[in-house]
């Protein structure tokens, strides 16, 4: 069932506004209110109920301790998606997807590991002493690459449990990796995206800052009111063994 606050304030966010017919992906025909010369209008009243029933899913991902990832690196996204990510404490991916991210992490992990050790070197003055000004200058443009590509997902020790994607067809290898280890997608895409990949889509504008912001706070907030009730589970004590006589 919709909200209709939400969805008035949809409308004002402009999120009802899809692309031009001829850019239609044909999964995005039971989204839609109507076609307007010539550019597709989405029903907000399914917007609205799929963006309810989004919250509710990162809720219970919060509560369960799951870890998901905000990925956005289109200019419209990452900034608005990195803010909100930070938010959370969550892992994200704002600046250019890295083939490799989901399925062959083993090895990304290996980089994520080799910015940390630099990192370390940097801000306890080992890389003063251990290499000469011109090897510091090389390793330092290192660091910076490794910053630039994995920083977001520093302290990701595993695959994330769920990606949470703006713009799907902008970011098509992280849905189409995600799929490939099983791995759930909740979206935000406009008519032009492809939704076969996406198990929980937000069909709304993905281009105007607008109607980004305001789906990406209801989802984050959502997420975040989650992981303030979740309660790790103890460990079980290890039992002590018994000293024989």
């Amino acid at each position: 069932m919709s909200d209709k606050n939400l969805v008035s304030r949809l409308f004002e966010a402009g999120s009802h506004f899809g692309f031009k017919k001829a850019r239609r992906h044909p999964t995005m025909a039971s989204y839609l209110y109507t076609t307007k010369e010539g550019s597709d209008v989405i029903d907000l009243a399914k917007t609205s109920e799929s963006l309810i029933a989004a919250k509710a899913i990162l809720l219970e991902a919060g509560k369960l301790g799951k870890t998901v990832m905000f990925v956005g690196t289109k200019d419209e996204a990452s900034k608005i998606v990195k803010a909100a990510a930070e938010k959370a404490e969550a892992p994200y991916v704002t600046n250019r997807w890295i083939g490799g991210m989901m399925t062959n992490f083993t090895e990304i992990k290996k980089r994520i590991n080799r910015l940390e050790t630099l990192t370390n070197e940097k801000t306890t003055g080992e890389l003063d002493r251990k290499y000469t000004k011109k090897e510091r200058v090389v390793i330092g443009r290192e660091a910076a690459k490794l910053e630039f590509n994995f920083f977001g997902i520093s302290k990701l020790n595993k695959l994330p449990d769920m990606l949470l994607v703006v713009d799907p067809r902008h970011d098509h290898i992280a849905v189409t990796e995600a799929a490939e280890k099983n791995i759930p997608v909740m979206a935000l895409t406009s008519t032009d995206g492809d939704t076969r990949l996406i198990k929980y889509p937000v069909v709304a504008n993905d281009a105007l800052q607008t109607s980004i912001s305001l789906i990406v706070t209801e989802l984050v907030d959502a997420y975040i009111e989650g992981k303030s009730a979740y309660v790790p589970a103890e460990k079980p004590a290890t039992p002590t063994r018994r000293r024989t006589a």
